[in-house]
Formats: C-alpha cells, sequence, structure tokens
C-alpha cells in the first residue's frame, strides 16, 4: 500500500510502519498509529505556537502526539517527534479533546492547538478534532512543517482557523538534510495562505541557513504571497543532535530581521 499524505509516498507491506513511524499498513489500509494518542498536553498563551496576529492574549489547548515525518537533527521536541508507538500515551478521543478545551473555556482558552510533533501525520485525528470543533465554535491551530501533499491539505483546510509553518530554510541542500522537500513546504504556504491565517517560522542555524543571501530570498518569496505574512526568525540552541554547535549569535538574528524587513510588515524575532 502507498501512503499518500506526504510526498514521500512510503510503500508500505502489511505490518510495515512508514517513515513518520506514524502510520501502518494494517489488513491492507493505511491506519494512523497516533490516532488520539497523546503524549503532551497544555494549556499555552498563542503567542507561544507562535501566533502574534492571532487572537493575541488568549490561551489555547495544545496537544501533542508522536513522530514525524522529517528528520531534523536540531529538533527541539525529539523525544516525541523521533519517537514511535512504544512511547508512553494516553487515548483522547475527539469528542473528550473538544469537551476538555470547553472546559478551559473561563481560563481564555479560545481552541485546540496541535502542535509539539507534527500533527498532519494524525490527519484523521486531525480532521475529527477540527469538524467537531468548528461545530462548537471553537478556534483549530496546527503548527506544522508543511510536508503534505496538496489534496488531503485543501481537503483539511475548511477546519482550520491558523497555521504555524515551519520554513526551516530556503535551499534543497538544507531540506535534502533533513529528509524534506523545499517546494512542497512553499506549495503548503501558498495553499494555506489563501484559506487560513498563516504565520511562518524560520529556526536560525549557524552556518546551515542563516547567510543574508538566503533570508533576502526567503523573505522576498514571502512577500510575493503577502507582504502582511508574519516571519517568526528564532535562534538556535544545541538540540538532539547538534549539541556541538553553538547557539545562533543574538546579532544574527537581529541582522536577518532587519533583512526580512524590507519585504515584510510584521517581523518577530524569538528566543533573543
Amino acid at each position: 500500500m502507498i501512503c499518500s499524505l506526504c510526498p514521500y509516498h512510503c510503500s508500505l507491506n502489511e505490518g510495515q510502519i512508514g517513515f513518520c513511524r506514524g502510520r501502518k499498513n494494517i489488513g491492507g489500509k493505511i491506519i494512523s498509529l497516533n490516532y488520539g494518542m497523546i503524549t503532551s498536553l497544555a494549556l499555552d498563551p498563542i503567542e507561544k505556537k507562535p501566533l502574534k496576529r492571532f487572537y493575541p492574549g488568549s490561551m489555547i489547548l495544545s496537544v501533542g502526539s508522536f513522530g514525524c515525518n522529517l528528520a531534523c537533527p536540531f529538533c527541539q521536541n525529539a523525544e516525541i517527534s523521533q519517537a514511535g508507538n512504544e512511547i508512553e500515551k494516553t487515548y483522547i478521543s475527539p469528542e473528550d479533546l473538544i469537551i476538555l478545551a470547553e472546559k478551559y473555556i473561563p481560563q481564555g482558552n479560545i481552541g485546540v492547538a496541535f502542535t509539539y510533533n507534527e500533527p498532519l501525520i494524525s490527519y484523521e485525528y486531525l480532521m475529527d478534532c477540527c469538524s467537531l470543533a468548528k461545530k462548537k465554535n471553537l478556534k483549530t491551530v496546527i503548527v506544522t512543517n508543511g510536508t503534505i501533499c496538496q489534496e488531503p491539505l485543501k481537503a483539511l483546510l475548511p477546519y482550520v482557523d491558523a497555521m504555524n509553518i515551519d520554513l526551516k530554510g530556503f535551499t534543497e541542500r538544507f531540506y535534502k538534510m533533513i529528509h524534506g522537500d523545499l517546494q512542497t513546504v512553499k506549495d503548503a504556504i501558498r495553499i494555506s495562505n489563501e484559506l487560513c491565517h498563516v504565520e511562518v517560522t524560520c529556526l536560525v542555524i549557524p552556518g546551515e541557513n542563516d547567510s543574508k543571501e538566503e533570508m533576502e530570498e526567503m523573505s522576498a518569496w514571502l512577500a510575493l504571497l503577502s507582504p502582511d505574512l508574519p516571519l517568526h526568525i528564532s535562534r538556535f540552541f544545541p538540540r538532539y543532535k547538534m549539541l556541538d554547535k553553538e547557539p545562533t549569535p543574538i546579532k544574527t538574528i537581529y541582522r536577518l530581521a532587519e533583512i526580512a524587513r524590507k519585504h515584510l510588515k510584521y517581523v518577530y524575532t524569538g528566543s533573543c
């Protein structure tokens, strides 16, 4: 069976698990192993997603599962994103998740954010939860690497209010390093920006994606979609397989932000 969710199109024999560790061939069907399997749950400020221009000052119930369809050596949530079905988890049905989200409304909660690992590999769970949330007038947020095929993305977007999409670099070389595809992510940003609120995050890593030229090209391309599209430029700290890297110099973040502001109206610096 071929998994058609993301551009890798994993060809899975009976019982075989995909690269993302979240999808499996069971009985001739591609099944989501992490459907409703929650590893992380928190009531977060919306700005932590990060979303600066979507209901600022509000809170959102944030949930994460396990697995990811990229292999970033700098992952800041590797303990869950690079884990499989063996990880400790708790099942929460879509109905129970929405009930829980409603309970937090008095604390300022506006809905549910799917985050921490790569939520799109739990596609069926997102579809069920987001459609229920819409019926309850709750907002839905997806924090994603944007590695998804266009057809399933377009089917999901009517139920999504906001997305933060990682644009991890702007070269094919960088995306090859993380087992990804730049054009797929660019398409996801373009399509999503037409149908919901989108903000973009770039984690800047010294010697990898920190050149002035790359930021110039990235921010100019984003401005073609809309000069009002918010960009978050975040500082790298040593994580996972990049523990020997130095943190990104703060002056680098500020320098790249100034370049981006030539093209974009809303540029934010993170972890500085």
